[in-house]
């Protein structure tokens, strides 16, 4: 390799490292404008490196319904991402998971607002379920047992 060709490769490699990273998710967050639960759980996922849009819904039933979210799954807020949904308090590490796995899911789902889950505060021996909702239509499952340590 001429000496001119390796420094200019070598210089554009400096020059530009991020080139070479995956874009960053990009998240819808459906929510009522005047809670704050979802606006944390939404600064998280920013803060995690999710490209975050966040939109106040009038009419949270319709989103809901119009994703097919089955309505014993619901919680306060629906997110879209990458072809999946995360309904209500959805952990990080599972939310991570279905994105790197890509299961037949059409998404996961937290059922109400269970205190110290991701923006509900923090309560170290929060027990909860995250369900995965598969596309089939068939019953929702266990996909992560969120268990004190």
């Amino acid at each position: 390799m001429k000496r001119r060709t390796f420094i200019s490769l070598a210089a554009s490699a400096v020059a530009a490292p991020g080139m070479v990273l995956a874009a960053a998710p990009k998240m819808t967050v459906h929510k009522d404008p005047n809670c704050g639960c979802c606006a944390a759980w939404a600064s998280a996922f920013g803060k995690a490196g999710y490209d975050v849009r966040t939109v106040n819904e009038a009419d949270m039933d319709a989103v809901k319904n119009g994703l097919k979210v089955p309505s014993d799954l619901w919680g306060c807020h629906t997110a879209e991402v990458d072809g999946y949904y995360l309904e209500g308090h959805v952990p990080l590490e599972a939310a991570e998971k279905l994105l790197r796995e890509r299961p037949p899911l059409a998404g996961l789902a937290v059922a109400g607002m269970p205190s110290g889950s991701l923006g509900m505060g923090d309560a170290p021996r929060a027990t909860y379920d995250v369900m995965a909702v598969p596309r089939d239509g068939t019953a929702p499952y266990v996909y992560l047992a969120v268990r004190p340590s």
